[in-house]
């Protein structure tokens, strides 16, 4: 393990913001992180000197690849925040805090850097100890021995799970469930119409102090609450927990499960030595058969894995004899029985759980040994030395170790190389894991977010074939899941680049047809955040985003077209575009329109032309990619790719004939060329060399070199059409290529690094539009001018900017908008810039 970067506030003579107790944090899938402090309001009081102090409950939202444009709001708590927790697709956020109230955060107009509280619920004056989102029925199992299995469905298999509460259909509900200190367990049901139906009941008759608590789910659709008292001498309790809906009301039945004892509190040699249990997580929230316990006292700790066992019960030999028990008749009971335990520990001061569902049971501790250096068979455990340890989530041994600044250095180490610490020891008070298990983000006691990298490896020596494998596989994970891989690449070195782009296409082209095209512009994406992890593949990044915008285009324009009569057995007009574009070859546009039936793309004249736009990229990209093809043999400039696709120019040949099409019906929408003799056809002569490319490259297993007279034809097009400049994404300003040299990186919350650009972007800056000269707003082709007066929007990923409002009323405009109004066409998500942006 190793530090990336560091995120602090700033430094003031009296900070203003100071951790809160307890402190807590969270890592959504969307690599999101939220965490707390607490904002010190200092007022003067009269003619005294005196100081009254006066504490805001903040939440805190960044986003991991710019952790310095925090969002941070007053979450309205009067009390101390002590559960944080996102829901499953990464969008929503709920907050507790020690006075019973539980609000739910949502993100305002999709903007990930601007949230406001929704809905809430609230038990009066009862501390919440435990909260969790209902389970949506959604599990996928991980199967790392098959790593290397050609079929996702392999891979990662869809677990039979029931969800927690069902609507009409089948359909899950959505909602949370709480815990209070008192004992008392409250769910809260979020009605498609907006209303919140909550209901509060005991857990056990007889009521008692809860100090930790945790909530997991059962396959079933039943929930199980673990809690304990605080004490180690006291036992740790469990109960099933069940939802249901009667006569619009919310119903919570609760029964009691077999409880335990920890281990040490048994053991003579350590019977008094460790009073309070000091932590208590169920290992996944849908594995609710095995529990970690952490005992403490002032100094140390000990942590113990429990798992629920069914055992058969033992019959005595009488009534053996009047009835004998056979085969599967014999009485079964459910038994806590300890699966490992560690030695005596440093104190614990944090604990953090993997997120990957990756299929291990009890007794698959051998495979668990045979790829114990797989990421996500580790937990984390921070202690109060400035020290992290990942252990094995079942045996509990040592995988990996990081020092901190403040913790004891190896044995090894010169004494005189080891810096003295005076004060008390800076620690992670609170601590989350990535989703895929390789970084690790805590939260220390002076409210700075560490952020680490946990290799694949596990610090053992692994081959580099075995990296790129266990890399690989996460990012087919991510892939089929659609989970953020920001976590992945922080461990991508420029030389392994190219390797991961060949092997994740060759895996993707190893799957059927129909989850091909689910995932046709996910891995897109992601061959995009790859390519720009190195110099020698940084303009690929440009045609990656330029195909996902072409993608988005055709589907867009395509869905447009309809079917003359509207019970037409036979396929779409966008089908029948595709199929007959493809058969007929002919470089002449007239001859191909002929084949078409042309009532099908008659639209409305303003339809037509809120189009001009996009129908202008199409244009103007077609005549770039021509007027580069003599140039084919610099791979560094933009759009190199594109001249080997045939999918991507069979695309392309199909718009164009759509805007041929189109053209006749309205001539204002068709693309502007600057042409140097006004009786050309520039559509007709584009679509001719357009086809003659296409035809060289339309079968992948058999591309032919264009003939020199197609390269002779385009190299004479820069005297017959003026090229236009392509507006490419810019370089993005993130985090992820400035951490490639392993250097630990400082940053500040709210000051945007001065070390902006690429390491990579000197060879780039030639495409890329400098600051000060007009900005475009990407999505829609429109023109912003030098200085942008309208609010916009840019992608956390690609870089991406558009503008935040719609200025369009037409029906088919916002279809187009409708396609990233949510996410960008990278699936990135939005931020809210500065109008200021540069």
């Amino acid at each position: 393990m190793d530090l990336a970067y560091v995120c602090e506030w700033e430094k003031k003579p009296k900070s203003n913001h100071c951790p809160s107790i307890p402190l807590v944090c969270a890592w959504s899938c969307r690599n999101l992180i939220a965490f707390t402090t607490d904002l010190r309001n200092e007022e003067e009081k009269g003619s005294h000197f005196s100081v009254h102090a006066d504490l805001t409950h903040m939440v805190h939202i960044i986003d991991t690849e710019h952790p310095w444009d925090v969002y941070s709001v007053n979450s309205g708590h009067t009390e101390v925040i002590t559960c944080l927790e996102w829901d499953q697709s990464g969008s929503r956020l709920l907050s507790a805090d020690a006075d019973g109230h539980i609000k739910c955060w949502s993100m305002t107009d999709h903007l990930a850097n601007s949230w406001e509280n929704t809905v809430g619920s609230v038990v009066e004056g009862d501390p919440v100890v435990a909260l969790s989102w209902l389970h949506n029925g959604v599990k996928l199992a991980l199967h790392v021995e098959k790593s290397g299995a050609s079929n996702f469905g392999e891979k990662f298999s869809r677990v039979k799970f029931s969800p927690s509460l069902t609507l009409f259909g089948g359909k899950p509900m959505e909602g949370w469930i709480a815990v209070t200190i008192s004992g008392l367990v409250t769910v809260s049901l979020l009605k498609p119409n907006g209303q919140v139906l909550t209901a509060t009941e005991s857990l056990c008759r007889l009521r008692c102090r809860v100090a930790l608590a945790d909530v997991a789910f059962t396959g079933g659709g039943n929930i199980v609450v673990a809690t304990s008292d605080g004490s180690s001498t006291s036992p740790v309790q469990f109960y099933k927990v069940c939802v249901s809906v009667v006569n619009e009301k919310c119903k919570i039945d609760t029964e009691i499960l077999p409880s335990l004892f920890m281990r040490c509190t048994t053991d003579p040699a350590r019977k008094d030595k460790y009073p309070a249990i000091t932590h208590l997580k169920f290992l996944a929230r849908d594995m609710s058969e095995q529990v970690l316990l952490c005992a403490s006292n002032q100094n140390n700790s000990i942590v113990e894995c429990w798992s629920l066992r069914k055992e058969g019960l033992p019959v005595n030999n009488i009534f053996q004899q009047i009835s004998p028990v056979v085969g599967d008749k014999q009485p079964m009971i459910l038994k806590w029985r300890i699966l490992s335990a560690t030695n005596d520990l440093d104190r614990v001061s944090a604990v953090a759980l993997p997120k990957l569902p990756i299929s291990l049971t009890n007794t698959d501790l051998k495979v668990a040994n045979d790829t114990k250096f797989f990421p996500g068979l580790g937990l984390a455990l921070a202690f109060h030395d400035g020290s992290v340890h990942i252990v094995h989530r079942l045996s509990l041994q040592m995988m990996a170790v990081f020092y901190g600044s403040s913790s004891q250095r190896p044995v090894d180490e010169p004494a005189l190389k080891r810096p003295r610490t005076a004060g008390p020891l800076v620690h992670f008070k609170a601590m989350q894991l990535s989703w895929t298990s390789l970084a690790l983000c805590g939260v220390d006691s002076h409210g700075k977010l560490s952020m680490l990298r946990i290799s694949p490896s596990m610090g053992h020596v692994l081959d580099m074939n075995m990296s790129l494998r266990h890399l690989l596989f996460l990012l087919e994970y991510c892939m089929v899941t659609g989970y953020d891989w920001w976590d992945i690449l922080l461990h991508v070195q420029p030389s392994m680049v190219q390797n991961l782009v060949e092997k994740l296409h060759e895996e993707y082209m190893r799957q059927n047809a129909a989850l091909q095209q689910v995932l046709s512009t996910r891995i897109v994406a992601m061959k995009a955040s790859l390519c720009k992890l190195s110099s020698s593949t940084i303009a690929r990044v440009c045609d990656y985003h330029a195909k996902l915008f072409l993608i988005a285009i055709s589907c867009t324009l395509k869905s447009l077209l309809r079917p003359h009569f509207l019970n037409t057995p036979d396929k779409s007009p966008g089908d029948r575009l595709t199929e007959i574009c493809s058969k007929i070859t002919d470089v002449d546009i007239d001859k191909v329109m002929i084949n078409l039936k042309t009532e099908e793309f008659v639209l409305e004249m303003t339809t037509l032309q809120s189009l001009q736009q996009l129908i202008q990229w199409v244009g103007d990209f077609v005549l770039y990619l021509l007027a580069s093809l003599p140039n084919q043999g610099s791979p560094v400039r933009p759009g190199h790719s594109f001249l080997r696709d045939g999918a991507s120019l069979g695309m392309f040949r199909e718009l164009m004939v759509v805007i041929r099409i189109w053209g006749l019906l309205k001539p204002s929408c068709l693309p502007v060329y600057t042409a140097t003799s006004d009786t050309q056809d520039s559509m007709s002569l584009l679509f001719r060399l357009l086809t003659k490319l296409w035809l060289c490259c339309r079968e992948e297993n058999h591309i032919t070199e264009p003939d020199d007279a197609l390269i002779d034809e385009c190299c004479l097009l820069p005297s017959q059409l003026l090229i236009p400049n392509i507006d490419w994404l810019p370089i993005n300003d993130g985090i992820i290529s400035k951490l490639q040299n392993k250097q630990l990186v400082r940053l500040q919350f709210g000051k945007a690094p001065g070390l902006v650009g690429h390491t990579v972007s000197s060879q780039f800056d030639a495409f890329v539009r400098a600051p000060g000269q007009p900005k475009i707003d990407h999505l829609r082709r429109l023109h912003l001018g030098a200085y942008p007066t309208e609010e916009c929007k840019s992608c956390t990923r690609c870089g991406c900017v558009t503008m935040l409002k719609s200025p369009n009323k037409v029906t088919a405009v916002k279809q187009w908008e409708q396609r990233w109004i949510k996410n960008c066409l990278c699936g990135g998500l939005w931020r809210k810039m500065p109008l200021s942006y540069s």
